[in-house]
């Protein structure tokens, strides 16, 4: 068998397991009720799994390519599986394709969160366009099949970001966090740390199908403008 014939059963496979865990998240959600409207309930899971599987196909094609430049370049791991926060504070590993050195050092911006700016020495040449780009963050459709993110939701932290969470911040984590979210298109990175978590608080109260679209649509023209990609000062 041909090696793409090997990768395309790979990914059937990783399809096939991330579906059956989606529709376990949806049974345990029917067999132990939360409060929320019926979209939030039910619906939200679905439009998840649908969009999800509906691009694993694109997760394939960036993985394949951004992968074989990534292991040109410095030979390194093609992933970076980062740990997350996530739902009710359950932690995950989140994937992404690996943008910066290897072993690179954490750098900590003095708010508490990671620091992510245009110089940022840590940052591979493959991995700067992959950033300006967001194709890094491709590989988490995979996550949303598994049920620990959703599509759209706010943006997970590190496990010492939340711990410097201020006020109501921690109630972001009473939704899943998304690939995509509502600070992520309306300032992205540009904004102080805290002002994207408020606008994570303002999702959280205000979550429906209608601003799931809204957001959703508006992150293409986001990346396509590479809008706050880094942040300012």
């Amino acid at each position: 068998m041909n090696r793409r014939g090997v990768g395309s059963r790979a990914w059937m496979l990783v399809g096939a397991v991330a579906a059956v865990s989606a529709v376990g998240s949806i049974v345990d959600q029917l067999q132990n009720p939360t409060s929320g409207s019926l979209y939030e309930r039910f619906g939200k899971r679905a439009c998840d799994i649908a969009i999800a599987l509906g691009a694993l196909p694109v997760v394939g094609a960036v993985t394949a390519v951004c992968g074989a430049a990534i292991r040109a370049e410095d030979a390194g791991p093609i992933f970076y599986n980062a740990p997350r926060v996530g739902k009710d504070g359950r932690e995950f590993i989140m994937y992404k394709l690996r943008s910066m050195k290897v072993d690179a050092p954490d750098l900590v911006m003095e708010d508490g969160s990671t620091y992510n700016g245009a110089d940022d020495p840590r940052m591979t040449r493959v991995g700067a366009f992959m950033r300006k780009t967001s194709l890094d963050e491709i590989p988490q459709f995979i996550n949303v099949l598994k049920g620990d993110m959703s599509v759209v939701g706010p943006r997970p932290d590190l496990k010492r970001e939340t711990e410097l969470y201020q006020g109501d911040e921690s109630r972001k984590l009473i939704v899943r966090p998304g690939i995509t979210g509502y600070a992520a298109v309306y300032g992205r990175n540009s904004l102080p740390w805290h002002d994207r978590l408020a606008l994570d608080i303002e999702y959280v109260d205000n979550v429906s199908f209608a601003l799931d679209a809204k957001v959703f649509a508006k992150t293409f023209a986001t990346v396509f403008m590479q809008e706050g990609i880094y942040v300012e000062g």
